[in-house]
């Protein structure tokens, strides 16, 4: 879908601090380019998305211009209620509500060429990890604010894989069974926070720092998916998958030797190429 440039204006906080908002999905608009074919596994592609109607909030599976409403999240079995509403008639929320949100950084070549301080370092043996915060998080058309004393901020497209079950010491070749499915994210950063913050916390886990959906996809080859993002409808990062440095099975395995993962926690698996403000 193509999506108008939005126009970032200035707005006033309590106190009167000045905050910039933009639009998560027009002026950063993170997309799929989803080629369903050698990408698609021998299930059925499935859209879960998770939304807001009426005062009350569902998950639901996205039926072309309508959402069939589930009674729970799908990977904890959530079932059809019958209810049928127009997916133009609901607010699109965060497709998951994580108890933890892992990150992966450096994983692809493209990007530790961009960042000049990582390029002339060795490869690292394990994914190097961080953590987002769950209440960074926000739906695909949800603006993404500026802290008042923010001066470099980056958009990040990424691959995001869905926890589906309880992990906890998984090997690599049995990560799959792990995985529910896959959806879109923008692991927004302030990089001058990142440079000489001690933690990545505000850099990478401030409020609206976290875009991601709108759907989360079952049935597709993540392991050789294409990602791109979209800035006022201009390509600026555009790789697969099956470039990652460390895969996604090795990704999730790696981290579950640490960390148990839950049901509907979420992994950004890094991003490519080059990031810009």
């Amino acid at each position: 879908m193509t999506r108008k440039a939005a126009v970032v204006e200035p707005l006033e906080a309590p106190g009167g601090c000045p905050m910039h908002v933009m639009r998560a999905a027009m002026a950063l608009a993170l997309l799929f380019s989803l080629t369903l074919g050698d990408s698609v596994l021998a299930q059925e592609v499935t859209r879960y998305v998770r939304y807001a109607h009426d005062a009350s909030v569902a998950y639901g599976i996205e039926d072309g211009d309508r959402v069939r409403e589930l009674d729970g999240a799908p990977w904890l079995g959530g079932k059809t209620t019958g209810t049928v509403l127009a997916i133009d008639d609901v607010t699109l929320l965060a497709p998951a509500e994580p108890s933890k949100v892992i990150a992966v950084g450096y994983n692809y070549l493209s990007h530790r060429e961009d960042m000049t301080h990582e390029e002339s370092r060795p490869i690292p043996e394990h994914p190097p990890l961080f953590l987002k915060l769950p209440t960074a998080l926000t739906g695909p058309d949800t603006d993404i604010v500026y802290p008042s004393d923010a001066t470099d901020l980056h958009y990040e497209g990424e691959l995001v894989i869905v926890i589906g079950k309880k992990a906890s010491k998984v090997a690599a070749d049995k990560a799959r069974d792990y995985i529910f499915g896959v959806t879109a994210g923008n692991d927004v950063s302030e990089r001058n926070w990142q440079a000489n913050d001690l933690q990545w916390l505000r850099a990478k886990a401030s409020d609206t720092f976290g875009p991601l959906g709108p759907a989360i996809v079952t049935g597709l080859n993540y392991l050789d998916l294409e990602v791109q993002t979209r800035l006022n409808g201009e390509t600026m990062q555009k790789q697969s998958s099956r470039d990652h440095i460390h895969d996604v099975h090795a990704i999730l395995s790696f981290v579950s030797q640490y960390v148990t993962l839950l049901p509907g926690d979420i992994i950004y698996t890094g991003t490519p190429g080059a990031t810009s403000a």
